[in-house]
């Protein structure tokens, strides 16, 4: 993994002190970029309330003193079994400035689908809107959804799975897991709107790679991580169509 910046350098901290579960990608005094693993939540819920990514990085910031002023803010989420990229504010101004142009900044995603999809590249379209069961689901009436929109490209294929590259043009809730479910291809791994599948050890979602404008310095920052190993390790024996790109 790695990151494209215009001058500042960042040495990252010794894995030692790095929270568990948590690469940190870059710091400075405004902003905190790390890797989640799959399987640790961004924030507390009624039944988990310590293993966070938001606990814990409360914590490293606050080099083990829970009376030091030093805390972290949200700016976005990233669904608990999914992996990659996370931008967390270290003070209010950044987390506001962040947030305010969250929309605006560019989100890359590799995810692993069920089946083989007809048409390679294209932008899947609707307004997504929430039951009681707090399940996502397209709606035709744009009072009842937001309107979302998300851009993919295969880039791999394999008789069962099809590997794509996906461009989150608007950023709802599950929004990826929604869109492909709904199509037919749902995300190898996911409980909650795909099937189970024997010996699938997680959702097969990871946020690769995140283009930001830092709160202060205005800087065009972009980070990037690697496709993870298990993604590839489901691939094995795939094939290549000559219209796609390998990884």
């Amino acid at each position: 993994m790695y990151m494209q910046k215009s001058q500042r350098q960042f040495k990252r901290p010794p894995r030692r002190y790095q929270p568990r579960g948590l690469e940190i990608i870059y710091e400075d005094r405004d902003i905190l970029v790390v890797d989640k693993v799959s399987g640790l939540l961004t924030v507390s819920t009624k039944k988990v309330r310590d293993n966070t990514a938001y606990r814990l990085l409360n914590n490293y910031v606050r080099k083990g003193n829970p009376k030091s002023r030093h805390r972290i803010f949200i700016v976005h989420r990233l669904d608990r079994d999914a992996s990659g990229l996370i931008v967390f504010a270290k003070n209010e101004n950044a987390q506001r400035y962040l947030q305010e142009e969250w929309s605006s900044f560019q989100k890359t995603y590799y995810v692993l689908v069920q089946g083989i999809l007809p048409e390679k590249e294209g932008v899947i379209t609707s307004y997504l809107a929430e039951n009681r069961a707090h399940k996502m689901y397209s709606v035709d009436d744009h009072k009842k959804g937001k309107l979302s929109k998300t851009g993919y490209k295969v880039i791999r294929e394999s008789p069962e799975y099809s590997l794509l590259e996906i461009d989150l043009l608007t950023g709802r809730k599950n929004q990826i897991r929604v869109h492909l479910a709904e199509k037919g291809y749902p995300v190898v791994g996911d409980r909650k709107y795909g099937v189970r599948e024997k010996g699938i050890k997680r959702l097969t979602l990871h946020s690769a790679s995140l283009t930001i404008v830092h709160p202060y310095s205005k800087e065009t920052l972009t980070f990037k991580t690697r496709v993870p190993a298990y993604f590839k390790s489901l691939m094995k024996g795939s094939s290549i169509p000559r219209q796609v790109t390998p990884v």
